[in-house]
């Protein structure tokens, strides 16, 4: 796909753009409980995003406290059905998929052509890599016009929780498409679980703007540090069943799935572009 002279201005002005600084800066405007600050954003962002409150539990758009709570917004009960299919793996939230299929070895197809590891995308982990060595991944991208919470794709107990710190790159198709290992580069929490399919990863990853990423674990985790922070539940361990809530971002990013060699098979329609429901069958464990 051909990119025009815009889209490679706006990825060549992200790598001048000081990333951390500017997240801090709409971070705090999201936050704000001042009607006469969030008020005006979420009427803004609706009208720029076509953004309907319909499934919302919340419909009136002045109720909600901050923007964040807007941004976050849980849906009415049956708004997203989990599927009940035996051995079913669901999407974690609602996107579309930028790319999904099997690892190469340890490399992760990002956009035709480039790929990066599992190695990197991990932190440097390299024994939690060698877990996903020739397994599959799929990668969601959640627009922002989406519903935000990440729920859970397969029942499982939470083995660790990895914070990678990086950049704060978008990451929609352009970017995608002439950022080297954008994954790998930018922002990310890692929640590892032990499942019935063996260890499943489920990444969130942080991007422009995005002012935090939270877990119902931990709450907000992504603090800014130069190294790789790992909290490990191993003595504790946490369970959660398909379709429960996981996380949440706070401004749109990407979600990314692993699981082991033969271990699952997505289903036969899922590919890149397909738009996703959370709790829509996406794939079924063979393990």
């Amino acid at each position: 796909m051909s990119l025009s002279l815009a889209d490679r201005l706006f990825v060549w002005m992200q790598y001048v753009l000081p990333h951390h600084t500017l997240s801090r800066l709409v971070g705090g405007l999201a936050a704000s409980e001042k009607p006469w600050i969030k008020n005006p954003l979420i009427k803004w962002f609706s009208q720029r995003f076509g953004i309907s409150l319909e499934e919302a539990k919340i419909q009136d758009p002045t109720a909600f406290p901050s923007f964040n709570a807007f941004f976050t917004r849980a849906l009415q009960e049956g708004a997203r059905p989990i599927d009940a299919t035996e051995q079913g793996i669901v999407s974690p939230a609602d996107g579309v998929v930028s790319q999904c299929g099997q690892i190469r070895g340890s490399d992760v197809l990002q956009a035709k052509g480039a790929y990066f590891s599992v190695y990197e995308l991990l932190g440097g982990d390299a024994a939690l890599a060698e877990e996903f060595i020739n397994g599959h991944f799929a990668t969601i991208y959640l627009s922002p016009k989406d519903y935000h919470r990440v729920h859970m794709p397969i029942s499982g107990t939470l083995r660790k929780i990895l914070y990678v710190p990086g950049r704060l790159f978008s990451v929609n198709n352009a970017t995608a498409e002439q950022v080297p290992k954008l994954f790998a580069r930018n922002e990310r929490a890692v929640c590892v679980f032990d499942t019935d399919a063996g260890p499943v990863a489920v990444i969130l990853v942080g991007a422009m703007i995005v002012a935090a990423i939270e877990t119902v674990f931990t709450g907000q985790i992504t603090p800014l540090a130069n190294k790789v922070q790992t909290i490990d539940f191993s003595k504790q361990p946490l369970s959660r069943e398909k379709g429960e809530e996981l996380g949440r971002f706070l401004l749109g990013s990407t979600v990314i799935l692993l699981f082991p060699e033969n271990a699952c098979q997505w289903q036969p329609e899922l590919a890149a572009g397909s738009t996703l429901k959370m709790g829509q069958l996406i794939g079924k464990t063979t393990a």
